[in-house]
């Protein structure tokens, strides 16, 4: 707009005219005049583009940064879940269940125990039938509250014998008495006698052999596995 003035007032001062000159300056001009809007218009362009980058670049790091939480979560979740179902180990339980054991029993107590060659008079159980007694061919020590006599009477009808090869505990009712819980390391050797049942639980099911009135057993299970409700009869 300056410069039209100008070209019409320099006109007017000459005394030429002035739309003659305003159309000969339209005329010589349009081309810069044209080619200074098409500048203009690639500069918004590229201001307008540099700013949908932008946009776009912080669209796709927020997008990046909800799958990585998503993710972290995820993973976070199942190994929650995992820890939640993993078994107790059985040698920690045994270990602890070993200490409670030797922390409850006197230490007289385990010095007066009869070996396993020492005959002893039974003891009946509550049901009136007679109780099964575990005997040890070595040195380790049951848990709290296992009878430990090797003399029980030889006129029960199933005698039971357990081995074990690997670190393991059990727990065994013999017909309706009460459940002993022992702690048998690599080697042991435990029996049980009873009239006509006897109910296991085995914390390492690999780990330990069986034998019914001098006959081996099927493998309980594969090792490391807790074994429960295994029903011995006849």
């Amino acid at each position: 707009m300056f410069a039209k003035g100008f070209v019409r007032s320099y006109a007017r001062s000459l005394g030429l005219d002035e739309e003659d000159a305003m159309r000969r300056f339209a005329v010589s001009a349009g081309t810069f005049y044209d080619k200074h809007e098409e500048r203009e218009r690639l500069r918004q362009q590229q201001v307008e583009d540099e700013r949908k980058r932008k946009a776009n670049r912080k669209a796709v790091i927020a997008a990046a940064g909800v799958a990585v939480l998503g993710l972290v979560l995820l993973l976070t979740r199942e190994q929650g879940s995992v820890s939640l179902m993993r078994p107790a180990d059985p040698a920690k339980t045994g270990r602890e269940a070993d200490r409670r054991g030797k922390t409850e029993i006197p230490p007289g107590e385990h010095a007066a125990k009869p070996q396993a060659s020492a005959p002893a008079a039974p003891t009946p159980a509550q049901s009136g039938k007679p109780a099964s007694l575990p005997t040890s061919s070595t040195t380790s020590d049951p848990l709290a509250g296992l009878p430990f006599d090797g003399g029980a009477s030889t006129e029960a009808g199933l005698v039971l014998a357990l081995e074990a090869s690997e670190l393991s505990w059990v727990v065994v009712q013999t017909d309706d008495a009460s459940p002993h819980e022992a702690l048998l390391r690599p080697g042991d050797r435990l029996t049980w006698k009873a009239q006509e049942k006897f109910a296991l639980t085995i914390g390492n099911a690999g780990g330990i052999r069986g034998e019914l009135n001098g006959k081996p057993l099927a493998p309980f299970g594969p090792k490391g596995r807790v074994v429960r409700d295994i029903v011995i009869t006849r």
